[in-house]
Protein backbone atom coordinates (compact mmCIF):
# COMPACT_ATOMS: atom_id res chain seq x y z
CA UNK A 1 0.00 0.00 0.00
CA UNK A 2 1.30 3.36 -0.82
CA UNK A 3 1.68 5.33 2.40
CA UNK A 4 0.29 8.95 3.21
CA UNK A 5 2.29 11.96 3.78
CA UNK A 6 2.40 13.90 7.10
CA UNK A 7 2.07 17.66 6.56
CA UNK A 8 3.96 20.06 9.12
CA UNK A 9 1.18 22.76 8.44
CA UNK A 10 2.37 26.58 9.59
CA UNK A 11 -0.45 28.29 10.68
CA UNK A 12 0.92 31.66 10.95
CA UNK A 13 1.14 34.04 14.11
CA UNK A 14 -2.47 33.80 14.92
CA UNK A 15 -4.79 34.89 12.44
CA UNK A 16 -6.16 32.81 9.97
CA UNK A 17 -6.02 35.33 7.21
CA UNK A 18 -2.11 35.15 7.92
CA UNK A 19 -1.76 31.69 6.88
CA UNK A 20 -0.31 30.97 3.36
CA UNK A 21 -2.39 29.57 0.28
CA UNK A 22 -0.98 25.93 0.62
CA UNK A 23 -1.56 25.81 4.01
CA UNK A 24 -5.29 26.83 3.65
CA UNK A 25 -5.64 24.23 1.03
CA UNK A 26 -4.19 21.33 2.57
CA UNK A 27 -6.23 22.61 5.66
CA UNK A 28 -9.42 22.37 4.54
CA UNK A 29 -9.04 19.25 2.26
CA UNK A 30 -7.22 17.05 5.64
CA UNK A 31 -9.22 13.79 6.70
CA UNK A 32 -7.08 13.97 10.08
CA UNK A 33 -5.72 16.46 12.24
CA UNK A 34 -3.55 16.44 14.96
CA UNK A 35 -2.33 18.99 17.44
CA UNK A 36 -0.91 19.78 20.34
CA UNK A 37 -2.20 21.04 23.37
CA UNK A 38 -1.68 21.05 27.02
CA UNK A 39 -4.22 19.08 29.07
CA UNK A 40 -8.21 20.31 29.81
CA UNK A 41 -7.15 23.15 27.21
CA UNK A 42 -8.47 23.43 23.42
CA UNK A 43 -5.00 24.44 22.47
CA UNK A 44 -3.97 27.69 20.78
CA UNK A 45 -3.02 25.80 17.18
CA UNK A 46 -6.80 24.34 16.96
CA UNK A 47 -8.14 27.39 18.23
CA UNK A 48 -7.00 29.57 15.12
CA UNK A 49 -8.59 27.58 12.40
CA UNK A 50 -11.73 26.98 14.08
CA UNK A 51 -14.72 26.64 11.59
CA UNK A 52 -11.62 25.67 8.67
CA UNK A 53 -11.91 21.99 9.15
CA UNK A 54 -13.66 19.47 7.00
CA UNK A 55 -17.08 18.41 8.64
CA UNK A 56 -15.51 14.42 8.16
CA UNK A 57 -11.90 15.37 9.57
CA UNK A 58 -10.98 13.10 12.73
CA UNK A 59 -9.07 14.98 15.18
CA UNK A 60 -6.08 13.33 16.90
CA UNK A 61 -5.22 16.14 20.06
CA UNK A 62 -1.75 15.34 21.68
CA UNK A 63 -1.71 16.51 24.58
CA UNK A 64 1.87 17.16 26.50
CA UNK A 65 2.24 15.28 29.91
CA UNK A 66 4.01 18.31 31.49
CA UNK A 67 4.79 21.75 30.58
CA UNK A 68 5.79 24.53 33.79
CA UNK A 69 5.08 21.85 36.11
CA UNK A 70 8.60 21.29 36.48
CA UNK A 71 11.64 22.75 35.53
CA UNK A 72 13.25 21.86 31.86
CA UNK A 73 16.82 20.92 33.87
CA UNK A 74 14.86 18.19 35.95
CA UNK A 75 15.67 14.69 34.16
CA UNK A 76 11.92 13.32 34.47
CA UNK A 77 10.82 16.57 31.84
CA UNK A 78 13.32 15.32 29.13
CA UNK A 79 11.71 11.27 29.59
CA UNK A 80 8.14 12.42 29.86
CA UNK A 81 8.53 14.35 26.51
CA UNK A 82 10.56 11.69 24.93
CA UNK A 83 7.45 9.20 25.28
CA UNK A 84 5.71 11.51 24.56
CA UNK A 85 6.24 12.07 21.39
CA UNK A 86 6.99 8.29 21.16
CA UNK A 87 3.81 7.72 21.81
CA UNK A 88 2.56 10.34 19.15
CA UNK A 89 4.63 9.02 16.52
CA UNK A 90 3.74 5.45 16.80
CA UNK A 91 0.36 6.66 15.95
CA UNK A 92 0.98 9.29 13.07
CA UNK A 93 2.98 6.56 11.70
CA UNK A 94 -0.08 3.83 11.69
CA UNK A 95 -2.00 6.44 9.76
CA UNK A 96 0.43 7.42 7.38
CA UNK A 97 1.58 4.01 6.73
CA UNK A 98 -2.05 2.55 5.87
CA UNK A 99 -2.21 5.53 3.31
CA UNK A 100 -3.52 8.15 5.24
CA UNK A 101 -2.48 12.07 4.85
CA UNK A 102 -2.15 13.44 8.61
CA UNK A 103 -2.10 17.42 8.77
CA UNK A 104 -0.33 18.24 12.24
CA UNK A 105 -1.41 21.99 12.98
CA UNK A 106 1.99 24.19 13.99
CA UNK A 107 1.90 27.70 15.45
CA UNK A 108 3.65 30.21 13.58
CA UNK A 109 6.70 28.27 11.80
CA UNK A 110 7.36 24.25 12.09
CA UNK A 111 10.54 24.49 12.23
CA UNK A 112 10.55 27.80 14.48
CA UNK A 113 11.10 26.31 18.35
CA UNK A 114 8.06 24.37 17.39
CA UNK A 115 7.16 21.05 18.84
CA UNK A 116 6.67 19.75 15.22
CA UNK A 117 9.90 19.54 14.81
CA UNK A 118 10.39 16.37 17.12
CA UNK A 119 7.80 14.68 15.43
CA UNK A 120 9.51 15.22 12.13
CA UNK A 121 12.84 14.54 13.25
CA UNK A 122 11.41 11.05 14.85
CA UNK A 123 9.65 10.46 11.16
CA UNK A 124 11.35 11.92 8.19
CA UNK A 125 13.02 8.43 7.82
CA UNK A 126 10.36 6.28 7.95
CA UNK A 127 7.51 8.06 5.99
CA UNK A 128 7.03 10.84 3.26
CA UNK A 129 6.79 14.28 4.98
CA UNK A 130 6.03 17.89 4.29
CA UNK A 131 6.65 20.99 5.62
CA UNK A 132 4.48 23.87 4.77
CA UNK A 133 6.62 27.26 6.11
CA UNK A 134 4.46 30.57 7.36
CA UNK A 135 5.19 33.85 8.92
CA UNK A 136 6.79 33.34 12.49
CA UNK A 137 4.78 35.17 15.33
CA UNK A 138 8.03 37.00 16.25
CA UNK A 139 6.81 38.66 12.67
CA UNK A 140 3.33 39.09 13.52
CA UNK A 141 4.67 40.96 16.81
CA UNK A 142 7.38 43.69 15.48
CA UNK A 143 4.61 44.23 12.82
CA UNK A 144 2.25 45.05 15.35
CA UNK A 145 4.26 47.81 17.34
CA UNK A 146 4.30 49.78 14.20
CA UNK A 147 8.08 50.12 13.92
CA UNK A 148 10.17 47.91 11.61
CA UNK A 149 12.94 45.56 13.81
CA UNK A 150 15.92 45.83 12.07
CA UNK A 151 17.65 48.54 9.87
CA UNK A 152 21.08 48.23 7.97
CA UNK A 153 23.52 46.29 9.33
CA UNK A 154 21.75 45.69 12.76
CA UNK A 155 22.01 42.33 14.68
CA UNK A 156 19.25 40.36 15.24
CA UNK A 157 18.71 38.15 17.96
CA UNK A 158 16.07 35.77 19.33
CA UNK A 159 16.29 34.33 22.66
CA UNK A 160 13.80 31.95 25.00
CA UNK A 161 12.69 33.78 28.10
CA UNK A 162 13.87 30.18 30.02
CA UNK A 163 17.68 31.28 29.94
CA UNK A 164 19.81 32.06 32.56
CA UNK A 165 19.35 35.38 33.37
CA UNK A 166 23.30 36.51 32.78
CA UNK A 167 22.94 34.50 29.42
CA UNK A 168 20.16 36.61 28.36
CA UNK A 169 21.89 40.19 29.47
CA UNK A 170 24.81 39.03 27.84
CA UNK A 171 23.06 38.42 24.23
CA UNK A 172 21.19 41.16 24.95
CA UNK A 173 23.92 43.57 24.96
CA UNK A 174 25.53 42.67 22.50
CA UNK A 175 22.66 42.84 20.05
CA UNK A 176 21.23 45.59 18.41
CA UNK A 177 17.63 44.50 17.75
CA UNK A 178 15.88 41.61 20.77
CA UNK A 179 12.97 38.78 20.57
CA UNK A 180 12.55 37.00 23.24
CA UNK A 181 10.10 34.64 23.25
CA UNK A 182 8.24 32.16 26.18
CA UNK A 183 8.19 34.34 28.93
CA UNK A 184 5.59 33.59 31.11
CA UNK A 185 6.28 33.25 34.35
CA UNK A 186 9.90 34.23 33.21
CA UNK A 187 9.18 38.04 32.88
CA UNK A 188 10.49 39.50 36.06
CA UNK A 189 14.40 37.58 35.13
CA UNK A 190 13.93 39.29 31.95
CA UNK A 191 12.85 42.43 32.65
CA UNK A 192 16.49 42.35 34.74
CA UNK A 193 18.26 41.40 32.06
CA UNK A 194 16.79 43.94 29.87
CA UNK A 195 17.65 46.76 32.32
CA UNK A 196 21.28 45.26 32.82
CA UNK A 197 21.44 45.33 29.14
CA UNK A 198 20.34 48.92 28.91
CA UNK A 199 17.27 48.04 26.59
CA UNK A 200 14.67 47.88 28.88
CA UNK A 201 12.91 50.72 28.35
CA UNK A 202 12.96 50.69 24.22
CA UNK A 203 11.28 46.96 25.08
CA UNK A 204 7.68 46.43 23.76
CA UNK A 205 5.61 43.68 25.00
CA UNK A 206 3.29 41.81 22.88
CA UNK A 207 0.07 39.76 23.50
CA UNK A 208 -1.31 37.27 21.24
CA UNK A 209 0.23 38.84 17.95
CA UNK A 210 -2.25 38.95 15.51
CA UNK A 211 -5.20 37.43 17.26
CA UNK A 212 -8.45 39.13 18.23
CA UNK A 213 -6.87 40.03 21.71
CA UNK A 214 -4.01 41.23 20.91
CA UNK A 215 -2.46 43.97 22.93
CA UNK A 216 0.44 45.86 22.62
CA UNK A 217 2.17 47.99 24.91
CA UNK A 218 5.87 49.68 25.99
CA UNK A 219 7.33 46.97 28.84
CA UNK A 220 7.89 49.62 31.22
CA UNK A 221 4.19 50.17 31.02
CA UNK A 222 2.96 47.00 31.70
CA UNK A 223 3.27 47.10 35.65
CA UNK A 224 3.82 43.74 37.46
CA UNK A 225 1.15 41.56 34.93
CA UNK A 226 1.73 38.48 34.13
CA UNK A 227 2.14 37.76 30.54
CA UNK A 228 0.79 34.69 28.77
CA UNK A 229 3.67 31.98 28.10
CA UNK A 230 3.30 32.98 24.29
CA UNK A 231 3.92 36.83 24.78
CA UNK A 232 6.45 38.34 22.94
CA UNK A 233 8.92 41.15 23.94
CA UNK A 234 10.85 43.28 20.92
CA UNK A 235 13.36 45.79 20.84
CA UNK A 236 14.01 47.18 17.82
CA UNK A 237 16.93 47.98 15.90
CA UNK A 238 17.95 51.74 14.92
CA UNK A 239 20.75 51.07 12.77
CA UNK A 240 22.37 52.68 9.69
CA UNK A 241 19.15 54.21 7.26
CA UNK A 242 19.99 56.15 3.82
Amino acid sequence: MKPGTLYGLGLGPGDPDLMSVRADRLLRAARHVAFFRKAGRSGQARRIVNGMLHADAIEFPMEYPVTTEIPVSDPGYNAALSAFYTDCVAHLRALIESGEDVVVLCEGDPFFFGSFMHIYTRLRDHVPVEVVPAITGMSGAWTATGHPVTWGDDILTVMMGTLPEETLATQMSSSDAIVVMKIGRHIEKVKSALKQAGKFDAAWLIEFASMPNQTVQKLADAGDKITPYFSIIVVHGQGRRP
